[in-house]
């Protein structure tokens, strides 16, 4: 059997969806949790070796890759091992927080957006192979992925997916479903998401509206990097 790394940043970071369609897919999955600590952010458990894994995933986090400092006892780690994984040719996913790792990794950059993107929010793209969502948003920082790198789609305010070999990276969050946004939710102050511009009880009722084809499309989207970036072969 197949075994899969999902990479849990924090304790609601998990693979959602995502996870779901690797179990459909016939993978294992191991979630390694970074921060089991919330708001201690270099309070972090060390990682697992990578290279028992067939497959790498790392998820979104409420830290940035503009203050390294913050994060510093796990995230040099982090790249180090997943530019490992790139260069022996292990397929990876990452999302949100983990696209901007992947394209840092890689040699790209990340930086703070002028805008951040939140709530559920279409893509462009015309070799997209994610379709034009809406897929759900909720990010500060944007990456730019390394000039070798096939772009795949964008939005107004970021490079949106990105893919490089049998990696792949995006800036929105294909995995989510109610649950796991109430979660976020539940872990943000009224005045944070007053500034994102975000209603907790209107974002709640934009997932269950979208819920089932935002599962439709991450499943979709699983089984095309599955079959078609990570083992074409098979």
């Amino acid at each position: 059997m197949a075994l899969a790394l999902v990479i849990a940043h924090e304790v609601d970071s998990h693979g959602c969806l995502f996870t779901e369609r690797l179990l459909e897919r016939g993978y294992e999955v191991d979630t390694h949790i970074v921060c089991p600590t919330y708001f201690e952010a270099n309070e972090s458990v060390p990682f697992p070796p990578f290279e028992g894994y067939d497959l790498i995933v790392p998820m979104g986090s409420i830290r940035s890759l503009t203050d390294t400092d913050a994060i510093s006892s796990w995230v040099h780690d982090e790249l180090d091992l997943l530019g490992e994984c790139h260069e022996a040719g292990t397929p990876m996913f990452g999302i949100c927080f983990g696209g901007q790792l992947l394209a840092t990794a890689l040699g790209g950059t990340v930086e703070r957006a002028p805008e951040g993107e939140f709530g559920w929010c279409s893509i462009d793209g015309d070799g997209n192979p994610a379709g034009l969502g809406p897929w759900m948003q909720w990010h500060h920082d944007r990456f730019f992925p390394p000039a070798e790198a096939e772009v795949l789609a964008t939005s107004p305010r970021a490079h949106q997916m990105f893919r490089l070999g049998r990696t792949v990276g995006t800036q929105f969050h294909p995995e989510v479903n109610r649950t796991h946004v109430a979660g976020w939710l539940g872990s943000s102050a009224d005045e944070y998401l007053a500034e994102c511009g975000l209603d907790r009880h209107q974002l709640l009722a934009d997932t269950g509206a979208n819920e089932e084809g935002a599962r439709k499309a991450c499943f979709a989207l699983v089984d095309w990097f599955l079959d078609e970036v990570a083992f074409p072969e098979n």
